[in-house]
């Protein structure tokens, strides 16, 4: 029994295997007019033969209509594919590598320096006085305007304004000393 499965599996094997060797090339051929590159005239031509390896009544049929079937798949595989390409524009490569990194802050190397220099900032910047940081933060990372940074830390405006201008001036020192 299980040989008789098998043989009979076999046949369907060699059934498909003689549709691609009988008509790969054909629709290969069809396919490579139609489209630009080989590789998806491959893929094209791959999905054709998956699409006959489940149609189940294709071997039944004569030859003139396997082909007849098979063009027809290829044809519908065919205007899938340009529907696809509408949707996704390919773009080549070469055209993305040169504009990729015109904007220069997507650049690797202007990214890793602007990490470097970050973290020069952030060492000065932990060299500051407590109260000098904690005026940077709420100035610069929270946005306050000076009266609402006076009033938190209970100085007068005037003294936060000054506070801020010496904390910077020293923050520049510290930084260049790095």
């Amino acid at each position: 029994m299980q040989q008789q499965k098998r043989s009979q599996g076999e046949q369907e094997n060699s059934t498909e295997t003689s549709l691609f060797d009988l008509y790969g090339p054909t629709i290969f051929a069809y396919m490579r007019l139609h489209v630009s590159s080989r590789e998806d005239a491959e893929d094209l031509t791959a999905e054709v033969f998956a699409a006959a390896w489940e149609h189940d009544n294709l071997p039944g049929l004569q030859r003139k209509e396997q082909l007849a079937w098979l063009r027809r798949v290829a044809h519908n595989k065919l205007v899938d594919s340009y529907r696809r390409q509408a949707r996704r524009p390919v773009v080549s490569l070469e055209t993305v590598a040169d504009s990729i990194y015109e904007d220069e802050s997507r650049a690797p190397e202007w990214v890793a320096e602007r990490h470097e220099e970050l973290d020069q900032l952030r060492r000065a910047i932990e060299q500051l006085s407590p109260v000098q940081q904690q005026v940077l933060q709420l100035r610069y990372s929270s946005g306050l305007p000076f009266a609402d940074i006076a009033i938190l830390l209970d100085k007068r405006e005037d003294a936060v304004r000054q506070m801020l201008s010496r904390a910077i001036a020293h923050l520049g020192v510290l930084y260049k000393r790095q």
